[in-house]
């Protein structure tokens, strides 16, 4: 049976949305071409309420753009860290936030899985891309107590990319130029829904 894993731990239940987003504040999504987006972070070497309230405001928006994870560097903050609420392949769900990521992909027993994958800065473009099935994360909580996160499947995908954004990529860097040219229109055709469906969202989730 599917169970609920909150930083890395299981939990007898959970509600719909992290109780961190009814704290938050929708903030503004960075989108790609934005230089915050294509530079390494900062690491977080303050821990406190600011941070705390950061984490909010990134599940927050996290939800209102329909998510499964998102990086600081998404809402214009130089941090190494991100949220995630998102499945694996075997139906669990994962929540949690990770402060100062290291990934960690075993080198052995694994497998890469080609599925889409896409990103709330290329807003309405999913492309194909190989990920490891498994992934290990390391780094901190908002207190600055060590955190080690394990992922297989769609989870992993989503903790390999957004640790990719912590250090200033984004999926569209691991495609070829043929393919980045065509995810790049697939967000030209796609990206005024995908920002009214947010907008939808908001006032739904404020309502």
């Amino acid at each position: 049976m599917p169970r609920v894993f909150v930083q890395g731990g299981p939990v007898a239940e959970f509600p719909r949305y992290a109780p961190e987003s009814g704290r938050g504040t929708m903030r503004r999504i960075t989108e790609v071409g934005e230089e915050v987006l294509h530079k390494p972070c900062r690491d977080v070497t303050e821990f406190g309420p600011d941070l705390a309230a950061l984490v909010d405001d990134m599940f927050r928006t996290m939800y209102v753009a329909e998510g499964a994870g998102l990086a600081a560097n998404q809402v214009g903050v130089d941090l190494r860290l991100f949220v995630y609420d998102c499945p694996d392949d075997d139906g669990n769900r994962h929540v949690g936030h990770i402060v100062n990521p290291v990934l960690d992909t075993p080198l052995t027993g694994r497998r890469l899985l080609d599925e889409g994958e896409g990103c709330l800065s290329v807003p309405g473009a999913v492309m194909a891309l190989p990920r490891p099935d498994r992934a290990v994360v390391r780094g901190q909580d908002r207190d600055g107590n060590p955190l080690e996160i394990e992922g297989t499947g769609y989870f992993a995908r989503c903790l390999a990319h957004e640790t990719d954004h912590t250090n200033g990529y984004i999926y569209l860097d691991r495609l070829t130029k043929r393919e980045k040219k065509d995810a790049l229109r697939q967000m030209a055709d796609r990206r005024a829904e995908v920002h009214a469906r947010r907008t939808a969202r908001e006032a739904e989730l404020t309502a």
